[in-house]
């Protein structure tokens, strides 16, 4: 019999091991929306060159050769289309409107640091002088920059989503386990469910200005206003589909849990949320897909703080750099609801341990 090598063994263990890390890698990837990377490093590790070279051309040379196509046909067909402002601006001129709101935003961080450091140096000659109460604390209130407008903005959709996750779950738990709770709720779903953003501002607004009086609050108006307006619209995905998966919980389990006779909070945390999660999550991140793009909307219309004031300005302002900012802005809010949704499938995988995308 034919002795086997030990330097054999050894290489063929560490292959494996490596191929093991490619594979547990390969979720997060797939998370990530880097699925491209896998093919990458079993190429790399000797995996089938030719076959993961087909995956690599599949999984990244395509979406970019389709970029590469968007990007020319985009700059062939610009020129020619005249506007208002002008011609419809290239991918150039876009990307020249990237520098310069960058640009804008370091000239803005240094006139704050020049404000500040000015108001430190004429308190400390007050305090020098013996004059205590000259002291005077200021915040800087220049303009808002690019930055500060994402900012706002994705801060105002979180609390909102937030709040609408907290409303949500519970009434479609409730309406999951019930069919009592789900035929009182079933009406209001289906009346308040399609009702645009637009037709909730005016009444959010209205009412929020009656209610909150001060402006000088932990939050501000206009930050409440575009907030509750993404709750109003962005909850109905989250409880719909908690209900769905709570009421599509395996009936056996439902018969143990009577068996056992588990309490209702039992029921829920030890069964029902384990079930469901899946489809709850998949309503999460439905919601939050929904309440960005109200939100550009909202802050539009209501010309509050964010993304969406930002587009507004730049359309009113009328100037040649306009039309490519918008641009900008447009293509930040498309990337960031790709991230947003990426953070919630990463909270997915890690709660469900599901390989669903």
């Amino acid at each position: 019999m034919t002795a086997i090598d030990p330097n054999t063994l050894d290489i063929e263990a560490r292959r494996a091991r490596r191929f093991a890390r490619i594979n547990k890698a390969d979720a997060w990837f797939q998370v990530l929306g880097l699925g491209w990377m896998t093919p990458v490093l079993r190429a790399a590790a000797g995996d089938a060159p030719k076959a993961q070279g087909k995956e690599i051309w599949r999984q990244l040379g395509v979406p970019l050769l389709s970029i590469l196509v968007f990007l020319v046909a985009w700059g062939t067909l610009a020129p020619k289309v005249q506007t208002s402002l002008g011609a419809v601006p290239g991918p150039v001129q876009v990307w020249e409107q990237v520098g310069t709101l960058h640009a804008d935003y370091i000239r803005e961080k240094e006139r704050e640091a020049a404000f500040y450091e000015r108001q430190d140096t004429r308190n400390a000659k007050a305090i020098a002088d013996g004059r205590p109460d000259a002291v005077r604390n200021r915040v800087y209130t220049g303009k808002p920059t690019y930055y500060d407008q994402i900012w706002t903005s994705i801060k105002t959709v979180f609390f909102g989503f937030l709040i609408a996750s907290i409303v949500a779950i519970p009434l479609g738990i409730a309406a999951g386990l019930s069919a009592t709770a789900n035929a009182a709720l079933n009406p209001l779903i289906q009346i308040f469910k399609p009702v645009s953003p637009l037709a909730w501002l005016p009444i959010v607004t209205m009412i929020v200005s009656a209610v909150y009086a001060t402006n000088d609050g932990l939050f501000s108006k206009s930050f409440l206003v575009s907030a509750i307006t993404v709750t109003l619209c962005s909850l109905w995905p989250t409880l719909i589909n908690t209900a769905l998966g709570v009421s599509s919980i395996d009936k056996d389990l439902v018969s143990v849990s009577r068996v056992l006779k588990m309490n209702t909070y039992t029921k829920i945390t030890k069964l029902v949320l384990p079930s469901a999660l899946p489809l709850i999550f998949t309503g999460l991140r439905l919601s939050l897909g929904v309440g960005w793009m109200v939100l550009i909307a909202a802050e539009m219309l209501a010309q509050n703080p964010g993304l969406g004031k930002f587009v507004w300005d730049e359309f009113q302002n009328g100037s040649s750099q306009s039309l490519a900012r918008i641009m900008v802005a447009v293509f930040t809010i498309g990337i960031i609801g790709f991230l947003l949704d990426r953070v919630m499938y990463a909270l997915q995988s890690m709660f469900t341990f599901t390989n669903n995308r």
